[in-house]
């Protein structure tokens, strides 16, 4: 049985990656520090979850990849194939209110995974990163992209991510995927995301707060299919980066909002602030590297990710409704 590290197991990508290589009969080591950027109540759904799709194939740690000295315990117990990264702290405009903890996690956490790596000789790692680090690039973002001018401590702490792999990769021959991510959305989502919100706000009558003018647009991309392509990234490639969205016309937030006022039968109440200087205006992913490379597509079209997500928060009322955003 092939065993791999997923950090980050409780968030919301991460769980959906370590319930696919449940289901391939993989097991899973999975490690979160289940910490309370937002209501921990969805957290733990996603790890009980998992724990009832294999409890022999799934094991918990709750841990910090901050902390070297848990790391080294792990590695030291656990022989891995691979680890995939996913502990991180996501989201643009958060980055800016607390960049420290940003910087901690995203890139020290990750270079204390390659280090324990090198040590065990571990030789795959999957990196999850982010479109936001395409700002202010030509469309449709292609990887070979110069990214160097991050606009937010997010995007800033997830190219140091990105270049600590590849030095490791370089010096200590590991096999490194880094996985750039595209709006990600679907059931148990982060509710930081706009989706959350926009369901959350426009069910309970509460003003969804739209900075700009709505027509900012996103290549959004289904949890599943993001997750089935970082499976696919186990593949020994080198080093690569490769993009992972739904490789369509990108979407507006004005256009998702009428999507989920016919769901929902009610009307969005919009507050309009400024526009975010940290955003990106659209977001627009070239995908034929992943379909070449990986042999991966995304197959959920947003209509029905739409009705899934929407399914899922009222099937888990009334707490679903009742989860704090941060």
């Amino acid at each position: 049985m092939t065993t791999y590290l997923v950090t980050g197991c409780a968030g919301f990508i991460a769980s959906e990656v370590a319930a696919q290589l449940i289901d391939s009969g993989a097991k899973v080591v999975g490690i979160d520090n289940v910490n309370d950027y937002y209501d921990v109540r969805l957290k733990e759904h996603r790890l009980e979850r998992l724990q009832s799709l294999g409890p022999d194939q799934f094991e918990f740690v709750r841990g910090d990849i901050e902390s070297q000295e848990t790391l080294a315990e792990l590695f030291d117990k656990y022989s891995f194939d691979g680890v995939l990264n996913l502990a991180a702290r996501a989201g643009v405009r958060y980055s800016m209110e607390n960049p420290h903890v940003y910087m901690t996690t995203n890139a020290m956490g990750s270079l204390n995974l390659l280090d324990q790596m090198q040590r065990h000789g571990v030789k795959k790692y999957v990196l999850a990163s982010t479109s936001s680090l395409y700002a202010g690039q030509p469309m449709p973002f292609v990887e070979t992209l110069p990214v160097n001018t991050p606009i937010s401590p997010y995007a800033a702490s997830k190219k140091s991510a990105e270049a600590m792999a590849y030095a490791y990769h370089h010096l200590y021959d590991i096999d490194v995927t880094i996985c750039r991510y595209f709006t990600v959305y679907g059931p148990a989502g982060r509710p930081d995301m706009c989706i959350f919100r926009f369901i959350k706000w426009i069910d309970e009558g509460t003003p969804i707060e739209l900075f700009g003018d709505g027509e900012q647009a996103r290549d959004f991309t289904y949890v599943s299919d993001i997750a089935s392509g970082t499976i696919a990234a186990l593949k020994p490639v080198g080093y690569e980066i490769v993009n992972l969205g739904g490789g369509g016309t990108p979407v507006s937030l004005n256009t998702v909002i009428e999507m989920l006022e016919e769901r929902l039968g009610k009307k969005a109440k919009l507050n309009h602030k400024t526009f975010h200087k940290a955003d990106i205006k659209t977001t627009s992913a070239d995908i034929t590297k992943a379909r070449e490379l990986l042999g991966w597509t995304p197959k959920v079209e947003l209509d029905e990710g739409i009705d899934a997500s929407v399914a899922w928060y009222r099937e888990h009322q009334p707490w679903s409704s009742e989860l704090l955003l941060p």
